[in-house]
C-alpha cells in the first residue's frame, strides 16, 4: 500500500514538473538553445524560426520539431542564440509561443535575453510593502496614458517611466493611497508599437503576449530588455514610496481566435465551444478562454508566479472573473498564498455573456463565498449611489431618490450577513456573497461606464458645479467609510470628466487624459479625498477587516429615506476614538437626526474635515448640512 501511495505522489510530482517545463519554452545556452512546445500530437510539421530581428527579415536558422512526449514537442539549435528572435509555426501562422517571456516589437516574435540583465539596481532588495490586512489598502485604478500624457512636466508621458518621476510619486503619497491598479500592461494588440506617433489609445482588454510588458508603454519598444527594465523601474519607485502594484490581467479572452499564440500552437484547445460547436462569447469579445482545460488552467497559474516572482507584483484584479472557473481561482489563489498571502486578488464577479460551463461552478460574485482570500467589486453600492449601469441617465441615492437605503448599508458592512440589512430590499443580491468585508470592492466609478463627475452630470440634468462637487464628496465618503476594501478611480481627486463619454476604451487622450489644472481650480477635492483618506488610515473603525467585528461594532442608525447613518461602537477595532457616527444625507434639505445621547467631537462636516475636529455637539439630535457626510465621535 506505501509502494503505492509512493508511486501516486511521484506521478503527480513528475507531471507537475513537466507542465512547469512546458511553458519554459526556451532554455538558453551559450552553447545551443532548446525550444520546448505544447502542441497537438497529431500536428503534421512544428518548425522553429531563428530571426535576427523582431521584425522583417528572412530566417536565419530553422529547425523541424520532434514529438518527444504526449504533446510535449522540442528542438534544439546549436550555437549561441542570444539577442535572437524565434518562432513556432504548426502550419497556422507563426507566433512567439503561449510563454514567451521577451518580445521584439508588436509582439510577433518572441526574444531571447538574459532576463537577469533587465533588473535595476538593487533590484534583489526589493520587496512587496507591508499590508497586514487587504481592509488597510486604498487602491488608486489608472491607465498609463491618462496619468502622465497631459503632465507638463512629465519626462515620460505616457510610459511606464512617468510613473518613478517625482511629480508623480508626490502626487501619489500625497493624496495617500497604497495601492496601484495599473489597467492591462501586458503585450496588448490594439495599438501599433512600429506608430506610436500616431498616438491611437487603447485600455488593453485584448491580449496577445501575457507574460511581457506592453511595449507601447516602453521608451523603445524595438529592444525587448527595454520594457521589462522599465516596467520593474516603475515598480521599483512605487515600492520605494511604500505603494503596491497590482496588475489587471485578462484572461478570459484573447484579442482574436484566429492570430493568437494560443490557436496557432493547439487549435481549439484554449477556447471554450457551445454544444453547436460554436465558439462561446462570455467576455463579449468574441471569444472566451477555457480556464477549466488542465493547460489553461495551470497557464494561469504559471503566469501569476512569473509576474509576482520575475517583476514583483502585489496583486492581480482578474477582468471578467466570472468567465473563470472556481477550482481555478481557487488554485490561483493557493499558489499566491505558497509566495506572499498578503498578495490581493479581486475581480469582476461576472461575464459579459452567457459562458459554456455551468453557471454555479463559475468564479461569480454570487459564489465569492467558495473563494476565500478573493474579493469582488459590489456593483450594489455602487449603482445604489449613482444610478444602474443599465442607463446612464437614471439617478439613486446621490439625487435624493428613495429605495436605495438597504443596498448601501449592504455595501457599507462589506456584503456579509448584518442583522440590520434587509436583504429583501438589496439591488441585485438576494442574500450576502461575503464571508469577510474585505471580499468586497467598495466603489462608485471606474474606468468602465462614465466617471463619477460625468454619471452626475448626465444623471442629473442642470447640476451646478458647487451641487456635483457636493455630491462627487458625499460618494467618495461613503465608499471610503466602508468596511469593504476601497478603490477609487485615478483622476476622481482632479474631478475628472471624460466629456460624457461612457465607454472610453479608443477614445483620444482629448477625453481620457486627467486635467492636471484642475488641483488649482478645485483645491477643495483634492483636499477632502486626502483627508478622507487619511480618515480611513488613522482609525482602524473603518476597515475592521472581519466579520464578526463588523457585526459586533457595526449599527445602523434609524434615519428618513434620503440618509444613511450608522455608528462604530466601542473603540471598534481598538480606535482611539469610543463611538464614531457617519451620517451621509442626499437631500437638498438639513436633516435632523437622533443620536445616541453624548458629547461628540465634528470632524467632518458639510465638505470639510479636520481630525482634530471642526466644534462639538452634545445631547440626542444633530442637524446634517444638505448633501454632505457628517462624521462626530466620542
Amino acid at each position: 500500500m506505501k509502494k503505492l501511495i509512493f508511486a501516486g505522489l511521484l506521478s503527480m510530482l513528475l507531471s507537475q514538473q513537466a507542465v512547469a517545463q512546458t511553458f519554459k519554452e526556451v532554455d538558453y545556452t551559450p552553447k545551443e538553445t532548446k525550444f520546448q512546445l505544447f502542441a497537438p500530437n497529431n500536428a503534421k510539421q512544428i518548425t522553429v524560426r531563428i530571426y535576427k530581428d523582431g521584425l522583417g527579415g528572412k530566417a536565419i536558422k530553422t529547425a523541424k520539431m520532434q514529438k518527444t512526449g504526449n504533446e510535449c514537442w522540442t528542438a534544439t539549435i546549436k550555437g549561441d542564440l542570444m539577442g535572437k528572435f524565434y518562432t513556432f509555426d504548426i502550419g497556422k501562422g507563426e507566433c512567439a509561443g503561449i510563454f514567451a517571456k521577451a518580445v521584439g516589437v508588436n509582439g510577433l516574435r518572441g526574444a531571447i535575453i538574459n532576463l537577469a540583465k533587465t533588473n535595476p539596481e538593487g533590484w534583489d532588495k526589493d520587496q512587496h510593502p507591508v499590508l497586514k490586512s487587504p481592509a488597510d489598502l486604498v487602491i488608486y485604478e489608472m491607465h498609463h496614458r491618462d496619468f502622465s500624457i497631459n503632465r507638463k512636466d512629465a519626462k515620460y508621458p505616457g510610459k511606464f517611466m512617468a510613473l518613478t518621476e517625482p511629480w508623480a510619486i508626490k502626487h501619489l503619497k500625497k493624496l495617500g493611497i497604497n495601492a496601484i491598479h495599473i489597467l492591462p500592461s501586458y503585450d496588448y494588440g490594439s495599438v501599433d508599437e512600429t506608430r506610436l506617433s500616431d498616438h491611437k489609445y487603447n485600455w488593453g482588454y485584448d491580449p496577445v503576449n501575457y507574460n511581457v510588458p506592453e511595449g507601447g508603454y516602453a521608451t523603445d519598444p524595438y529592444q525587448p530588455e527595454v520594457r521589462i527594465n522599465e516596467f520593474k523601474q516603475m515598480v521599483q519607485a512605487l515600492h520605494k514610496a511604500g505603494i503596491r502594484v497590482i496588475l489587471d490581467v485578462v484572461y478570459n479572452h484573447t484579442y482574436d481566435i484566429e492570430h493568437s499564440n494560443f490557436q496557432r500552437t493547439y487549435p481549439d484547445y484554449f477556447y471554450r465551444k457551445t454544444n453547436d460547436g460554436q465558439y462561446s462569447n462570455g467576455s463579449g469579445c468574441g471569444n472566451e478562454t477555457a480556464s477549466d482545460k488542465p493547460m489553461m488552467r495551470q497557464f494561469m497559474i504559471e503566469s501569476v508566479k512569473y509576474w509576482i516572482n520575475e517583476y514583483h507584483i502585489d496583486g492581480f484584479r482578474f477582468d471578467l472573473m466570472g468567465v473563470h472557473d472556481i477550482q481555478t481561482m481557487n488554485e490561483i489563489r493557493k499558489a499566491v498564498d505558497a509566495i506572499d498571502p498578503s498578495l490581493f486578488i479581486y475581480g469582476e464577479g461576472w461575464s459579459a455573456g452567457s459562458c459554456a460551463y455551468p453557471q454555479e461552478e463559475l468564479a461569480m460574485k454570487a459564489n465569492i463565498t467558495e473563494m476565500p482570500g478573493i474579493a469582488a467589486f459590489s456593483d450594489e453600492i455602487r449603482d445604489a449611489l449613482r444610478g444602474p449601469f443599465s442607463d446612464d441617465t437614471k439617478p439613486a441615492f446621490l439625487a435624493g431618490l428613495p429605495g436605495n437605503k438597504e443596498s448601501i448599508k449592504f455595501g457599507i458592512t462589506g456584503a456579509i450577513c448584518h442583522p440590520q440589512v434587509d436583504m429583501t430590499k438589496v439591488n441585485y443580491s438576494q442574500k450576502p456573497w461575503a464571508i469577510e468585508p474585505t471580499q468586497m470592492i467598495s466603489y462608485v466609478s471606474c474606468h468602465d461606464d462614465m466617471c463619477l463627475v460625468d454619471r452626475l452630470r448626465s444623471s442629473i440634468p442642470g447640476i451646478s458645479t458647487e451641487e456635483l462637487i457636493k455630491l462627487d464628496l458625499l460618494a467618495q465618503t461613503t465608499v471610503f467609510t466602508s468596511q469593504g476594501v476601497p478603490f477609487m478611480l485615478c483622476g476622481e481627486e482632479l474631478l475628472r470628466n471624460k466629456k460624457g463619454v461612457h465607454n472610453s476604451f479608443e477614445s483620444p487622450d482629448s477625453i481620457n487624459q486627467l486635467h492636471w489644472e484642475n488641483l488649482k481650480r478645485y483645491p477643495q477635492v483634492f483636499n477632502y479625498y486626502r483627508q478622507l483618506i487619511q480618515l480611513r488610515k488613522h482609525h482602524p473603525a473603518f476597515r475592521l477587516g472581519n466579520a464578526d467585528l463588523v457585526r459586533k461594532h457595526l449599527e445602523f442608525i434609524d434615519t428618513p429615506e434620503s440618509t444613511v447613518a450608522f455608528r462604530l461602537k466601542n473603540y471598534a477595532g481598538r480606535d482611539d476614538w469610543r463611538n464614531i457616527i457617519v451620517i451621509l444625507n442626499s437631500s437638498k434639505e438639513p436633516v435632523e437626526i437622533t443620536i445616541p445621547d453624548g458629547r461628540y467631537t465634528v470632524v467632518c462636516c458639510d465638505g470639510n474635515i479636520n481630525e482634530n475636529g471642526l466644534g462639538t455637539i452634545t445631547g440626542t439630535k444633530t442637524i446634517v448640512d444638505p448633501q454632505s457626510a457628517l462624521i462626530l465621535h466620542d
